[in-house]
């Protein structure tokens, strides 16, 4: 057992030496162009699901806006005025306003799964062929939890950034800045207090951004850990029971488990 033990943590501390290695910024740049041009290559046959995702989203956003609009124009021009045909008539557009954004956002959400979850697929494909074509070479180098984590965790967490990129990452400016030309069309100089408000939560977030990131990053190389331990639990099982070490083993997966368990509540 303290062989084997010995074996897996070996390989496992090559691998996160190789993962440690000092880049310039332009080799940086480099290979995040290069990472982010490998994971495209995978949307594949979900390129229209992932097209047309965005434009559901901006449609929700643009009947989000028109309805508090019209019932501006229902107080304004309907109640004050007391009539009632112009009441009927823009209430009836808020009510189709609010099926067109219903439907947008059912569509929005529809497709987002499909091009995420199928993008998911075919990344784990890709990797489970290139895996199958390793040299003996990174067969050394890759510990087996790590490759388990790649496979699972990481491509969740990539499926989950991909689906907030189509729909958050357009939802969510295309909403600030529709909020804010209608504020400031309505009002100009309380409007002006929102624009404030907008850099300053932005400074923030980028400053809580930066914080947080280093924490996640941490928690990865955990998950490989909690991996590692499974694994040889599994593969070993009649050794750690013929030595009596399932309290060891016990201990030691519940540290892993724990180790992660704080990493996520500091982050």
């Amino acid at each position: 057992v303290p062989t084997y033990h010995a074996e897996m943590s070996d390989d496992s501390s090559y691998s996160r030496q190789a993962d440690h290695r000092v880049f310039s910024r332009a080799e940086k740049a480099e290979r995040k162009s290069a990472m982010i041009k490998t994971l495209a290559r995978q949307i594949k046959e979900y390129k229209r699901a992932s097209f047309v995702t965005p434009i559901f989203m901006i449609l929700e956003v643009a009947m989000e806006m028109v309805i508090p609009l019209l019932m501006a124009s229902i107080i304004d021009d309907g109640v004050q005025a007391g009539d009632m045909k112009h009441i009927f008539v823009i209430g009836c557009y808020m009510v189709l306003a609010a099926i067109v954004g219903l439907f947008a956002g059912v569509m929005g959400g529809k497709y987002g799964a499909k091009a995420s979850t199928g993008f998911a697929r075919n990344l784990r494909a890709a990797m489970y062929e290139n895996i199958q074509t390793f040299s003996f070479s990174n067969i050394d180098k890759f510990s087996t939890a790590g490759l388990v984590t790649r496979m699972t965790t990481d491509v969740t967490n990539i499926q989950n950034a991909y689906q907030m990129l189509l729909r958050m990452c357009f939802r969510a400016p295309v909403s600030l800045i529709c909020a804010m030309l209608m504020a400031f069309l309505i009002n100009a100089k309380v409007a002006s207090i929102y624009l404030v408000a907008v850099v300053f939560l932005g400074i923030i977030m980028i400053f809580i951004m930066k914080k947080v990131s280093k924490y996640f990053s941490e928690v990865f190389k955990k998950y490989d850990d909690l991996n590692a331990s499974v694994q040889e639990n599994v593969a070993a099982q009649r050794v750690v029971k013929a030595y009596v070490r399932e309290d060891y083993e016990i201990y030691k997966f519940h540290k892993a488990s724990y180790n992660i368990y704080k990493m996520f509540k500091k982050a």
